[in-house]
This record gives structure tokens, sequence and C-alpha cells, in this order.
């Protein structure tokens, strides 16, 4: 079998710029719903049929490669171009914002042709997929934090990035993938975080703690390790726990100096802290009934 045209080879090294005018027009080609089934006369040849999916593929008209693949693979399955409709197809299901097929595709082509040598090209539309899952149009096109959103398919995409630089180290996607790691390790750690600043708002203190200690633990060498800290300090502090708040805050302190959960002194800046719930004047005149101490929160993001 030939090799794989540069588009399939590296469907992805686009820019971001270029990537999101390809979403762009993949979304407007999608609302339009106007498409018809590609005209595939009943004897058309397969390389005919694969050079009208190439067409489609080329001017990103990403539905109807889809179906041109498909009737494909349909005519002819074990032809010439069989193996590489199916790699075609995984990249037409993404380029169309059809994440989830995108991904069975590249699950069934990792079962059907696990020796191939492109199957890591499908671990990795298999991450990409995976990343852009939970997306909604607004997320695609707006800066939202991600964070705050579900993470299930960021865990999956993350995995499947881990088994492409495991398995194939010296891929050509494994340098990317890599990145994408990075990137999505910040993100899982960053939503621990805001779990548990969620969990301080519903004064569930033991689990904020929890969230904590496990970014401190699981996700080194992230941003989020020094928010980790300060949720840890701050929930043993709440929970009575001196000593490990205190644990807590002198490892922030020695290796966080700047973060703005500290005082000058390197003590916690906290409403709570280990000499007990610093209430304002306000609160302390009218019996607590006018402001209230807030529920802590942890985002030295909004210093940088």
């Amino acid at each position: 079998m030939s090799t794989l045209p540069d588009r399939v080879a590296t469907p992805l090294r686009h820019t971001p710029r270029a990537l999101l005018a390809s979403l762009v027009l993949a979304l407007l080609a999608a609302c339009a719903g106007n498409d018809e089934m590609p005209d595939i006369a009943a004897d058309s040849g397969e390389a005919q049929i694969y050079r009208q999916a190439e067409r489609f593929l080329d001017s990103r008209n990403y539905n109807m490669a889809v179906r041109s693949l498909q009737a494909l693979e349909s005519r002819y399955p074990f032809g010439k171009y069989a193996e590489q409709a199916q790699l075609e197809l995984i990249y037409a299901h993404y380029g169309a914002l059809e994440t989830e097929a995108a991904i069975e595709a590249a699950n069934r082509f990792i079962r059907l042709h696990p020796q191939h040598p492109n199957v890591d090209y499908a671990y990795y539309m298999k991450g990409l997929a995976a990343t852009a899952a939970d997306q909604d149009i607004l997320s695609r096109f707006l800066p939202l934090d991600k964070t705050t959103r579900d993470v299930t398919y960021a865990r999956e995409a993350f995995a499947e990035f881990s088994q492409l630089v495991s398995r194939y180290p010296d891929s050509a996607y494994a340098a990317d993938a890599k990145a994408r790691m990075v990137y999505l390790r910040n993100l899982l750690a960053r939503h621990e975080i805001n779990v548990a600043n969620y969990y301080f708002r519903r004064g569930a203190y033991l689990a904020a703690a929890n969230r904590g200690r496990y970014v401190v633990e699981n996700f080194q060498r992230t941003p989020a390790v020094a928010d980790g800290l300060a949720v840890m300090a701050q929930g043993y502090i709440l929970l009575g726990k001196d000593d490990l708040a205190k644990q807590a805050t002198e490892t922030l302190a020695l290796n966080f100096p700047d973060h703005p959960a500290l005082e000058k002194g390197g003590s916690l800046r906290s409403e709570y802290t280990l000499e007990g719930e610093q209430r304002s004047l306000i609160n302390r005149l009218s019996f607590g009934l006018f402001d209230p101490p807030r529920p802590p929160q942890f985002d030295s993001r909004d210093s940088d």
C-alpha cells in the first residue's frame, strides 16, 4: 500500500488559526444541512470514488467526504483503497465535528489493523477527538474556562495520547501528543482545584483538603500545585488540624513565596486562620448578620 497523502499523514500540523478556520467552515456546512448524497454512479470504480472523496476533503466539505468514503468502503471492502479510506474516514468525521464517530472509526481501524504502519495516526486522532468531544458550539469559539467543565473526555484524551507516546515514541505525532498531554494535565489539575473551591463553599472541608492533597501528590510540575498546597493549608485549619496546616503553609511559602494566598511573613492570608475566624467590624457589630466571612477560594491564575 502506498504511503498516506500529506493530509492524512499529518492532518493537524496546521496552525491553531488554520484549524479554527477549518472548524468554522465545517460548522457552517453542518448548519446548512442541505447536502445531498454525492452522485456516485452504480458503475463507478474504486479509484473514481476515492478521488471524489479526496476532492471533498481538499475543499473541507467533510460531510460529503464522510459519505463518499463510506460508500467506497461499502462497495469495495477489500479493495486497493479500503484501508486508506478507513484512515481518511477518521479525519473526515473529526472535520465534520462528529467526534464520537471519529473515535469509533479510529477504534475500528486499530482493531482491524493493529500492525498497520499508520496505526499511530489512529491513536493520535482518538486523542484529538476526545479532546473536542465535550465542546459545544460556544466553547469552540469563545474563551470559556474549560477547567470548570466536565473533564471525562480530557482524561480519555490524555490516556490516548499516553498510549501513542508509549507505544510509538518515534511517531511523527509523538511530539505534538506530548505537548497536548502537558496542556491536558494542567487542565485536569486545575479542575481539581475548582472542585476543592466548590467543597469550601459547601462546607465540606475534608473533601476540599483531600482534593488539594491529590493535586500535590499526582500533578507535580503543574501550576495548580501551589493552589493545592493553599487548599490543604486552609482545609486543615478549618478542620482543626493545626500541625498539618502549618506544614502545608510552610511548604507553600518555601516553594511559592509569592503566592497570593500568603502574607508577607509567610502566614496564610485568609479570614480563617490558626488564630481563629477573622470577622470584620461590621460582622461583629451586627452579631453576624452582615458581612459574614466568605468561603475561601483559591485560583492563583488571577494574579498572573
